[in-house]
């Protein structure tokens, strides 16, 4: 079961990480990751609805998502943050390009994201499958 769990924070994992490291892009691997997400997990779950119901997919999915989806939106923003500090200053804005608090916000949304996918991934691992499984075997 450990080596479950491993696989899906390595996976989770990797793509917070593209995602908060697209500010050294200026958020151009932010924003190609996000669309890649968004169009994988569409195409899962359309695939899914045709041999699942939609409650199922729900029960093999809510539990961890709510950790998991708020880590990428978070991670998306902290890929954000620093081209959006950027374009402040070079808008006069802003007098420096990035403050303390700036950088302060960014490791600050880096690491709550971090927190969230490694909770999502614990709950994806151990807590999931029991609460589908519970669910399922009772037919509801």
């Amino acid at each position: 079961m450990l080596l479950i769990h491993f696989h899906f924070l390595k996976n989770n994992f990797r793509v917070v990480v593209l995602l908060i490291t697209g500010s050294l892009t200026f958020g151009v691997l932010t924003i190609i990751n996000l669309l890649i997400n968004g169009l994988s997990i569409g195409a899962v779950i359309k695939s899914a609805l045709m041999r699942y119901t939609t409650f199922e997919i729900a029960l093999l999915t809510l539990p961890h998502g709510i950790f998991e989806i708020p880590a990428i939106i978070i991670a998306g923003a902290a890929g954000f943050k620093i081209p959006y500090e950027i374009i402040r200053y070079l808008a006069g804005r802003k007098e420096q390009i990035l403050t303390k608090e700036d950088i302060k916000e960014y490791l600050t949304l880096a690491l709550i994201s971090v927190i969230l996918i490694v909770i999502a991934a614990f709950v994806e691992a151990y807590i999931t499958p029991r609460i589908a499984e519970y669910f399922l075997s009772k037919g509801i």
